[in-house]
């Protein structure tokens, strides 16, 4: 049957919408998710002693209060951390600068924008905050109790080593989700940026990463975050959900703890000034070592 005339430009047009649709749509980067939380698994807690994921404590933890902080000081406790990072200043456009750091109601609470007049180094246009541990970890547990910025910067729970020989790093949560395509986005990594020449499986920087889906929005409410590390292997928890485990291959020199909040391009992080309002909130750090 042949179709009339006047109707050919209307159909046409309907065809050029839905090709330019579905061209728009192929351009849209698909994420590679490794697999799914699966939130039916999340352990509820009954006691603070031992790790979330090992309330009955299989493991034999013991709770090194020392090393631990529940956060509920009206300032920082600076025989447990820097209070700024004392090497690193920054990833360009945000620097890290103690104004944005703050104990409130028994949480760590890092903000963005708070240096005030304070004129910043050239290159950088905004502020964030950022704590490190004065002592470094070899092996053990760590847990914190978290709720991730709800605007465009990366909120970081992570450990690192970087020496003469070695720079490693474990990024037990580094998220996010303030912007809403990072919303359910679990990212997990672990790095080698240098080690020793007589290494010679390592020669240059390398990574193992992997991204999985979180079913709820990560930035919605507070996370359980643990990360067991071992001679042996590396687990990644949340909620006392294990969702990642990786043989330990090269991961064997103390590490610092940091939490911060940073620019990051490759997460689509970058500073917005109608978003400044952004808050993370640490309820505890918690350490144990195995009996």
């Amino acid at each position: 049957m042949k179709l009339k005339s006047k109707r050919l430009p209307i159909i046409c047009f309907f065809l050029l919408l839905i090709n330019l649709s579905y061209s728009q749509d192929l351009t849209i980067p698909k994420k590679n998710y490794t697999d799914s939380v699966n939130l039916e698994k999340a352990i509820v807690r009954h006691n603070d002693k031992f790790p979330l994921s090992d309330q009955n404590n299989s493991g034999q933890w013991k709770l090194l209060k020392k090393y631990s902080d529940e956060f509920e000081t009206k300032k920082l406790n600076q025989t447990k951390w820097y209070p700024n990072n004392p090497k690193w200043k920054g990833r360009p456009p945000t620097y890290f600068h103690g104004s944005n750091v703050s104990l409130e109601d028994g949480e760590l609470v890092i903000r963005v924008n708070k240096h005030g007049n304070e004129k910043l180094p050239e290159g950088f246009t905004h502020s964030t905050g950022f704590i490190k541990s004065k002592n470094k970890f070899l092996y053990g547990y760590f847990e914190a109790e978290a709720k991730l910025m709800d605007a465009p910067w990366v909120s970081g729970f992570w450990m690192t080593n970087v020496s003469t020989n070695w720079w490693t790093e474990i990024d037990i949560c580094e998220n996010a989700p303030g912007l809403e395509y990072n919303r359910h986005d679990l990212n997990s990594n672990i790095h080698v940026f240098k080690a020793p020449k007589d290494k010679g499986d390592v020669k240059t920087h390398f990574s193992r990463n992997k991204k999985y889906y979180f079913p709820e929005e990560l930035q919605a409410d507070y996370h359980v975050w643990g990360l067991e590390w071992t001679k042996d292997y590396i687990r990644f928890y949340i909620d006392g959900i294990l969702f990642r485990e990786a043989k330990n291959t090269h991961w064997h020199q103390p590490l610092e703890v940091n939490f911060n909040c940073e620019s990051n391009k490759w997460f689509g992080a970058l500073p917005d000034n109608n978003r400044l309002n952004g808050q993370y909130h640490v309820k505890y750090f918690r350490h144990w070592k195995q009996k």
